[in-house]
């Protein structure tokens, strides 16, 4: 493949989604950046450029980029399923994606459903079983804060279990036998339609009938991974069960029928903690700079801002939920996106790109320091807030 660096001291065109931050900082010194729409973004708007850095939302393939000068694309998300990288091995092009970038604040944003779930349906996280299907960046990080908190896991992810060591191996389980074990079922699996495991369509007809009574079935992942007509009909025939997505199969399109049966319905923000988007931001300038033999002149530290609230003094009573709800609530994002859902269709696909775009700060747990009793300290520690003594 030819993927020949541009030359150093040539200034750029870099075409980006307007959506990605931090891209002055990291890429003015580079060249100029052109900031487009990203669902909207056409062939003509790259003939002359250099670079193309996209999000989740565009498509980049051959008709997109044949006959442009375009000689890197970066996506600033973990997925890469919107590109076509086979395209760009044949046009020459270099590639480069921000695997696990936003991995924690996906992380977070399960734990904060299932703790505010915990105390609106009166259980313990602590006494169910957790179904974690796709166990790459987020499953992983998942599977560990959940186990450091005493949650008994199940994990499926057929690719890695079958390139496992036996030992390894032994952990993972099937699909059938997850969801008939699992209490509670998440999904963070790439969105694949081919080879020997593809996960569009997942979870289906065939298969949601295996959910346990009063199962919670959570999608932070991608939006097609679960049939969304199939899972309309399960939810009128279940009511039992407790659904939360993120994702939806026509997104920006959201069923209103579908929403009306979803207990926490967000608008693909699971992922949007500031650190995880100029994290991806960062990765992609790392990674070009990299290609292009150029040296760094910023760090990830230098990009994030210091928090609005840094510490916290919590009583020995307190549990769980009060500190998570201080960074984020799930149900903030839940009211947000049904207030669109009454508007007609084309608008109602723009106000959940605005949703987007207009995300307020969100920070990562690793952002507020807790002072309370070291008794205290494992449960939190484990959810992934620095701890301190009163």
């Amino acid at each position: 493949m030819n993927t020949k660096p541009i030359e150093k001291q040539q200034r750029l065109k870099i075409v980006a989604d307007e959506n990605i931050p931090a891209l002055n900082p990291l890429f003015t010194e580079l060249g100029e950046v052109h900031s487009v729409a990203g669902r909207d973004l056409q062939r003509d708007q790259l003939v002359d450029a250099d670079l193309l850095l996209v999000r989740s939302i565009t498509r980049v393939d051959r008709a997109l980029l044949e006959g442009t000068t375009v000689r890197f694309v970066g996506t600033a998300t973990i997925g890469t399923d919107h590109i076509d990288q086979q395209a760009l091995a044949d046009l020459g092009i270099a590639f480069s994606s921000a695997p696990g970038c936003n991995a924690d604040a996906v992380v977070e944003y399960v734990l904060s459903v299932l703790l505010h779930l915990a105390e609106e349906q009166s259980f313990c996280l602590k006494d169910r079983v957790v179904g974690i299907v796709g166990v790459g960046n987020v499953g992983s990080r998942l599977q560990a804060r959940l186990e450091q908190l005493g949650v008994s896991v199940r994990l499926c992810d057929p690719p890695r279990q079958q390139d496992a060591t036996a030992d390894q191996a032994a952990a993972f389980c099937s699909l059938s036998q997850l969801l008939e074990e699992a209490d509670i079922v998440t999904l963070h699996t790439p969105l694949t339609r081919q080879g020997a495991y593809p996960t569009h369509h997942l979870i289906n007809a065939d298969n949601l009938s295996l959910l346990r009574a009063n199962a919670i079935l959570i999608n932070a992942g991608r939006g097609p991974v679960i049939d969304n007509q199939a899972l309309l009909t399960c939810s009128l025939q279940r009511p039992d069960l407790t659904l939360v997505l993120d994702v939806w199969e026509q997104e920006p399109r959201v069923t209103p029928e579908l929403a009306a049966r979803v207990r926490i319905a967000t608008p693909h923000i699971a992922g949007y903690s500031l650190e995880g988007k100029l994290r991806g931001t960062w990765m992609l300038y790392q990674a070009y700079c990299h290609f292009a033999r150029r040296a760094m002149n910023c760090t990830f530290e230098a990009l994030l801002p210091p928090a609005e609230v840094t510490e916290m003094c919590l009583s020995a009573q307190a549990g769980l939920l009060p500190a998570v709800r201080m960074l984020y609530d799930p149900y903030r994002d839940d009211r947000a996106l049904r207030a669109t859902l009454a508007l007609p269709a084309e608008q109602q696909r723009l106000a959940f790109d605005q949703l987007r775009k207009q995300y307020p700060v969100r920070r990562e747990f690793s952002s507020l320091t807790l002072r309370l009793s070291e008794a205290q300290h494992t449960d939190f520690k484990a959810l992934g807030f620095p701890v301190t003594h009163q």
